[in-house]
Formats: structure tokens, sequence, C-alpha cells
């Protein structure tokens, strides 16, 4: 059932008290908050008639109220549909954060380090942030180096310096001239190509090239098979861990350990984005309250996500993590400016 004009009024007065007191909101306050011009028996009347619909909740220590999970995806609804543009005033305060992003970067996974870093400073919430699917990017270099008698270090650099390193194993030794022609086999042939555009006419030109060493061919083309398509090797950076202290409702000492282990468990993490990305619609921003949350040591928090894309086509995801009392507004603000930054930043690598 949809709440009539008042309702919402007064159920928004809640929620955005409580989002910057963290106090539980009673009749005079709303009255003090609204132009609704109504008394505070008539306020009680509505409020009674929220609590009963599942959008507020009475805590046992006070007459005041606190939103619902319910509550809180009303308000956020309502907000999303009036954020059509960013705010002037975010885009300054997030302009700043360029420099940083850049300072001493040569490498994607620096550069989303330093990301994490700053979305936590800016939103005093935790943050996590992934590195790029792989599937659609491009080898930019293989190089093949010797490193035991039968073995073979294979290291494949992508865009955005992007480097995954795997140990090959050959039937026999291979000397430094064999080593060269290889490297260049595979750099001429490789180079600019996602996994996709290899086809099998280049892999067999190039295994019968390679004459005894097919097999060694084979397995540097399995290597970059696995590097580009394994969901293992997916990084996820976290930061502001320690912010979630801040906030009453998540400070205590089993409500902490267990955020803050979350946190640090790549493969929840792993689980929660890939949670999110089926949930995803394009590029929009998706927000998680309570419950709505996959990750169940997060159903305290509210989670609210972000899809990035680079300019050749990698995507990543950013996310959120805070109280469900958190400041949507900001976070969702800061959320679309910094994943413009990001590929700004990202185009000076």
């Amino acid at each position: 059932m949809e709440l009539d004009e008042r309702k919402m009024k007064i159920l928004q007065a809640i929620v955005k008290n409580y989002l910057e007191t963290g106090e539980p909101v009673g009749s005079r306050t709303i009255s003090k908050y609204t132009d609704l011009n109504l008394s505070s028996a008539t306020i009680r009347n509505e409020m009674a008639d929220l609590e009963e619909q599942g959008y507020i909740l009475q805590p046992h220590t006070s007459a005041g109220r606190i939103p619902s999970d319910k509550g809180y995806r009303v308000y956020v609804d309502e907000m999303m549909k009036e954020r059509e543009t960013l705010l002037d005033s975010r885009e300054k305060e997030l302009d700043t954060m360029k420099d940083f992003l850049v300072e001493k970067v040569d490498r994607v996974e620096t550069l989303l380090q330093n990301m994490a870093k700053v979305l936590a400073n800016n939103t005093n919430y935790a943050t996590m942030i992934s590195t790029p699917k792989l599937h659609t990017n491009r080898v930019k270099f293989i190089q093949l180096s010797s490193v035991e008698e039968n073995q073979i270090l294979c290291v494949l650099v992508l865009e955005g310096n992007i480097i995954k390193n795997k140990i090959l194993n050959v039937n026999a030794p291979l000397n430094n001239e064999t080593i060269l022609k290889l490297n260049i086999l595979l750099n001429s042939t490789l180079n600019g190509l996602t996994l996709e555009e290899i086809n099998l006419g280049m892999i067999s030109k190039m295994t019968l090239q390679a004459g005894e060493q097919s097999e060694l061919i084979r397995s540097v083309l399995d290597a970059i098979a696995e590097a580009i398509n394994s969901e293992k090797d997916m990084e996820i950076y976290t930061s502001g861990a320690t912010n979630i202290l801040k906030y009453p409702e998540l400070s205590d000492s089993v409500n902490a350990s267990r955020l803050i282990g979350t946190l640090e468990e790549k493969k929840l993490l792993t689980n929660l984005i890939a949670d999110v990305n089926d949930g995803e619609e394009g590029n929009a921003i998706q927000i998680y309250i309570g419950d709505e949350t996959p990750v169940q040591s997060m159903k305290d928090c509210s989670v609210v996500t972000a899809t990035y894309e680079l300019e050749d086509g990698m995507r990543g995801t950013i996310g959120v993590i805070g109280p469900k009392r958190m400041d949507y507004e900001k976070v969702v603000e800061t959320l679309k400016t910094v994943k413009n930054q990001l590929d700004d930043a990202y185009k000076k690598l």
C-alpha cells in the first residue's frame, strides 16, 4: 500500500532526523521538522499507523520511533527519484582527490587501492573495490624466462599494467635462444588481443611454428585463459574498516568483530560482489538495506554499490558499507563522482 503525502512527509522526517542524530524521533521533533502544521496528537496517530504498517519501530527504552528496513527502503527509493544530477558542492569537494589518485601510480591495482582509501575518508564508512573483470582485457606483453631446469616463468601483462605470473613445467631445459624465439612468436601474434579474439587458426599457426615447443605454447595459452577467466584471481581492496566503530549500533564487540572479520574475508566479499552483479541494472547504483544485504554478517548494515567501467571495457565494483542510518545522499553522490574520476585517472596510467 502506497503512503499518502502526509505519512510520507512524516516518515521522511523520522528517517532524516534519525540519520543525523542516531536518536529515536518523537512527535514533538516531527512537528518542528515539517511544515505540516499538525498537532502532536495527530502526528502520534500517523506514527502509530506507520508502525502498524511496518515502516517504523519503537525501541524498548524510548518513546520515540526509528525507521525499519522497510522505512529506509521507501526513503531511499524516493531519494533516488529526486537525485538526477550531481551537486556542484560534492564535485568540488571530491575534485581534490584527483592528484592523490594518480600520485606515484603506474598500475591499476595501486589506483584502486588509492580509491578505496579516498572513498573511506570522504564517506566515513568502510569501502571495498574489486579489480576489473578481465574477460575483455587485452594482452599487452608476454615474457617467458627460465627459473629452474624444467620450469619457465610466464609473466602476462594486461592493459592497465595488470600483471599475472605463472610457473610452467617443460619436458626439457630451454636455452636462451629458444626462449627468445618463443617470446617473439607469442608477442607478435597475441599483443593487443582479448582471449575471445585468440582463435584456433592463430593457435594452430603458433604451435606449428614452435615445433618441439608446441606444448609450451599451449601451456602459455592456458595460463592466459586462466588469468583472464579465473574469478579467484580477482582482488578486492578494502579501507576504513575501523570507521564502523564510530557508530554505536555497530560498535558492540559482537557486531564490530563480525563486520571487520567480513571485510577481511575475501571469499565473503567475492560472494557479495557476485550477488550484487547478478542483480545490477547496467551501471546503476544499487542500495541494499539490512536484510536485503546478501551477506548474513552485514544484516545490520546498508551496502551501496556501483559498477565502474574503464575506457577499454574493463568493469569492476565499488562498494560502501555502513550503518542503516548512513547518509545515503552523500554516498550516492560520492560514488557517481568517483566512478568518473576513476576512469579519468586510469587514462593517465
